[in-house]
């Protein structure tokens, strides 16, 4: 399964004071709800306290007065040797002198309970409507504070946009190159103008070891050649020399095969150390068949056959020395881990498939054996040789790629795209 990339630096940056500004409107919303409700009890008690006062001091002259003018309050009045009046549970007649709150059910009511002589009174409130003011109140702050916190949502992610925007736009100049123009710039801010100084800095420090790196390669194999060309020529000199025992021109030409390995390696070297560029008046029509069967008899194989599956006239425009180092490599691929089965070439539309019947390359990504220096496998060579048809490819504009072939070996494609045509039909 493929993971999900990482939310972007605005959308953190949203989201963070968001949650920020959530907790502290929260925290203040709740304190706003717990001071009403505080105040609400406060104005209860007092309401309480001044009914049950005037109820005692009025029912001396009137029981009617006495009565609470709201439907949430009922009044008891306890005389010494009297049943308990209707609707008066036992446990509220019991309690203590003072203000209380008690659950009757799921029902919350205040109390109050007073004595006088020959009398207890007992005020009982309903918190019902309290209740529902609460719930109210509290749904009208919460909801604006949820409210004010998508608005902050929306104007930081807004904010955030616009100060990000110096660096989508340096990630984009990344992407294209920075060409002659340098990354920092005058007008940034503080923080992305040190991290665009950063970037020249590495740029140009990179620019300077590719340059040494390419320096040294090429003077290696410059140097290389005049001592290989020389010791080739006395190997070649031996190896006709007919009154010399068999076992010492077999030795001749075991020398000249090693210097052949060897001017291959340097040439591969001073080839990725100039970084070839296909020349326009060096490339002709190369006959593909023709190319794939000269690039196999340069490699000598023994015994190992090589199947074409090309249609006629298979025509492909490119440079022929780069184009042969390309199948030539893709082809000693084949052989060396193909533990001498067929080596088979196809060409499947606009690809050449290049397959041995190997072990292929097993759990390692295909991808990696195409850099530098890479190797697999007791066969490996010098790991130059895919680093190269990868690098010729991406200077020709073709694609090379790797894979486990379903019917098992390793599979080598080339996408030669629109520079191959087939005479004999219309073009790819």
């Amino acid at each position: 399964m493929s993971s999900r990339p990482p939310p972007s630096m605005r959308l953190k940056i949203a989201v963070s004071v968001t949650a920020l500004v959530l907790v502290l409107i929260l925290g203040q919303a709740l304190a706003l709800v717990f001071m009403y409700e505080e105040m609400e009890e406060e104005f209860i008690d007092n309401i309480l306290a001044e009914q049950l006062e005037y109820s005692i001091r009025v029912s001396g002259t009137s029981e009617q007065l006495a009565l609470p003018n709201t439907p949430n309050m009922q009044l008891y009045r306890l005389r010494p040797g009297e049943s308990l009046p209707v609707g008066l549970p036992p446990e509220l007649a019991a309690l203590p002198v003072g203000n209380h709150e008690i659950y009757l059910g799921k029902q919350e009511y205040h109390m109050a309970v007073r004595d006088t002589p020959g009398a207890r009174f007992i005020l009982r409130y309903d918190e019902s409507e309290h209740e529902a003011r609460i719930k109210a109140v509290s749904t009208v702050i919460i909801s604006g504070a949820l409210t004010l916190c998508a608005l902050v949502l929306i104007l930081v992610y807004a904010l955030a946009g616009r100060l990000t925007r110096g660096l989508e736009n340096l990630a984009y100049r990344l992407t294209q190159g920075r060409g002659e123009q340098a990354y920092a710039q005058p007008d940034m801010e503080g923080e992305l103008l040190a991290v665009a100084r950063a970037l020249d800095e590495a740029e140009l420090r990179q620019r300077d070891l590719l340059a040494r790196e390419r320096d040294f390669n090429a003077h290696l194999s410059h140097e290389l050649r005049t001592p290989l060309t020389g010791i080739r020529t006395d190997a070649e000199l031996l190896a006709s020399q007919e009154e010399l025992p068999d076992a010492a021109r077999r030795r001749a030409t075991r020398i000249m095969a090693a210097s052949d390995r060897i001017t291959s390696l340097a040439e591969s070297l001073l080839l990725l150390a100039r970084e070839a560029r296909p020349a326009s008046q060096w490339q002709e029509e190369v006959d593909l068949e023709q190319a794939l069967q000269q690039g196999w008899q340069s490699l000598t194989p023994e015994n190992t056959p090589l199947a074409l599956e090309l249609p006629p006239g298979t025509l492909l425009r490119a440079d022929p020395a780069l184009l042969n180092l390309v199948l030539r490599n893709l082809l000693d691929n084949a052989l060396k881990h193909g533990a001498g089965s067929p080596v088979s070439c196809r060409l499947q539309g606009r690809r050449l498939q290049v397959r041995d019947q190997g072990p292929g390359f097993g759990a390692t990504d295909p991808e990696q054996l195409f850099a530098r220096f890479a190797r697999q496998g007791p066969a490996a060579g010098h790991g130059l040789g895919l680093a190269l048809v990868r690098h010729i490819c991406q200077a020709c504009g073709w694609q090379a790629t790797a894979r486990n072939a379903p019917e098992g070996g390793a599979l080598l494609e080339v996408d030669f795209g629109r520079d191959i045509t087939i005479s004999s039909q219309t073009s790819h």
